[in-house]
C-alpha cells in the first residue's frame, strides 16, 4: 500500500525559507515520478514542481528559481526546499506520485497517489 505523509510546513515571514518532506512507502520514491503541488483557499490545485525517476526536474513559472525539488533514495523522501517566499506562496502543499510521469508533468490528473497535505504560511 502506499503512502505519502508530508511534514515540515509553517507559518514563516515574507522572504524566509522553510523544507516541506515527504515519507514515501509502499514504494521506491526512485522509481516514481513525484510531484508537489499546492492549492490555495478558492484557487485550483497548482503544480509547482516535478520529479521522475531519472531525476529530471520540472518547475511552474511562479516558483522557478526559488523553489527546488530533491529526493533522499537511502531514506526514501521527497523534499521540496522553499526560498524567498512570498506571501502568494501560501498554501496547503501536498506530496503526490505515480509510477510514470504524463505529459505535461505538472498536471495533478496523472497522479494517483497523494499525501494528507501540509499548511504554509507566509506572511507579509
Amino acid at each position: 500500500q502506499v503512502q505519502l505523509v508530508e511534514s515540515g510546513g509553517g507559518s514563516v515571514q515574507a522572504g524566509g525559507s522553510l523544507r516541506l518532506s515527504c515519507g514515501a512507502s509502499g514504494y521506491t520514491v526512485r522509481g516514481y515520478c513525484m510531484a508537489w503541488f499546492r492549492q490555495a483557499p478558492a484557487k485550483e490545485r497548482e503544480g509547482i514542481a516535478v520529479i521522475n525517476s531519472i531525476g529530471m526536474l520540472t518547475y511552474a513559472d511562479s516558483v522557478k528559481g526559488r523553489f527546488t525539488i530533491s529526493r533522499d533514495n537511502a531514506k526514501n523522501t521527497l523534499y521540496l526546499q522553499m526560498n524567498s517566499l512570498k506571501a502568494e506562496d501560501t498554501a496547503m502543499y501536498y506530496c503526490a506520485a505515480n509510477p510514470f510521469c504524463g505529459s505535461p508533468p505538472l498536471k495533478s490528473g496523472w497522479y494517483n497517489y497523494w499525501g494528507q497535505g501540509t499548511q504554509v504560511t507566509v506572511s507579509s
